[in-house]
């Protein structure tokens, strides 16, 4: 760390010199502009960016696959708009598994297709983009999901349950673009005043969408299972629309928390859904109980769909602890 000492000049200005070593590595010299973003009590500088386009290149000979879908997905994550990937001849399989990662991600496009590269290109306007409207996009999708999940099971409907598994990637690209939105927040203080959306209030919104995604993933958990179950008896059916009913209205709550413009809203319904996720353990026990008495295998399957919707319940209480962390007093 450097510091210091303010100065006045021409009776009032204030000035402070750049450490040398960070304008030179930076590009910084006379002439330079930079940027000042001030952030409550911090003011942060930053020199102006000569493009809003961020290019990156990626080789891969050997990546193939799965391998190769994550990788381009992690560029995608890591900020970039134009995405170049090279190899000596790009075979058919990497071709394939290329188009499989742009369907898997929003506003992304081939741009350019030749024998040793292929050009991809996020066509979405970063200005355009809300994480706010994103996790709240991600909340009716997987809160949805988890209801049809449940309702595919009881009616042993498996069309429902086909339609749950399917809405899963769609979570699966919000998830993206909010861990998108939230990194380039990390990199640029121009991104979160571009976003309107305070760091910090950032990193809340990145942390109740990954909970969101694991709600979206055990909807299509018990989406599977539905499919390999019969008609289920009618006492256990009921008790688990009942528990799918406290664990979508922990969701409900938390969000409702994480969302609220007052603080005093928010600490109340965060932590009335923090009293009911203690609930949720009595009401899978008796459920348990109720399992002991059927079919080894099919009480097997069911005690899976119990623990996917007490977890749900779970990461409804970790979204709270998030609403409760926002809405506290800041230093």
């Amino acid at each position: 760390m450097e510091t210091r000492k303010v100065q006045v000049t021409g009776g009032s200005t204030y000035t402070v010199s750049l450490p040398k070593s960070w304008a030179t590595d930076n590009g910084v010299s006379a002439g330079t502009t930079v940027e000042f973003y001030p952030e409550n009590d911090s003011l942060l500088l930053t020199p102006q960016s000569e493009t809003d386009r961020q290019e990156g290149t990626l080789e891969i000979t050997d990546l193939e696959g799965e391998r190769l879908t994550r990788a381009v997905m992690t560029m995608y994550v890591s900020g970039f708009d134009i995405i170049r990937l090279e190899a000596g001849r790009i075979t058919t399989d990497q071709r394939s598994a290329i188009r499989s990662a742009t369907q898997s991600l929003v506003g992304v496009e081939v741009l350019e297709e030749t024998t040793d590269s292929v050009v991809i290109q996020d066509l979405l306007d970063s200005a355009e983009l809300s994480i706010v409207n994103a996790v709240s996009r991600m909340r009716l999708i997987a809160r949805s999901m988890l209801e049809d999940a449940v309702t595919a099971l009881v009616e042993n409907d498996d069309d429902i349950a086909q339609d749950v598994i399917e809405r899963d990637d769609d979570v699966d690209r919000l998830w993206l673009v909010v861990s998108r939105i939230f990194r380039a927040t990390l990199r640029s203080p121009r991104a979160a005043e571009e976003l309107g959306v305070p760091r910090e209030d950032c990193f809340d919104y990145h942390s109740s969408a990954r909970q969101l995604e694991r709600v979206a993933d055990h909807a299509a958990k018990i989406s599977n299972l539905a499919f390999k179950l019969d008609e289920i008896p009618e006492d256990v059916a009921d008790a688990l629309v009942e528990l799918h009913g406290d664990a979508s209205d922990i969701l409900e709550k938390a969000m409702d928390a994480l969302v609220a413009e007052e603080s005093e809203e928010a600490t109340r319904l965060g932590h009335a859904a923090l009293e009911s996720v203690l609930e949720i353990d009595e009401h899978t026990r008796r459920i348990d109980d109720m399992l002991r008495d059927l079919d080894p295998v099919q009480a097997q399957s069911l005690g899976l769909i119990v623990d996917s919707l007490s977890r749900s319940a779970d990461y409804g209480g970790n979204i709270a602890e998030t609403a409760l962390q926002k809405a506290a007093p800041r230093p």
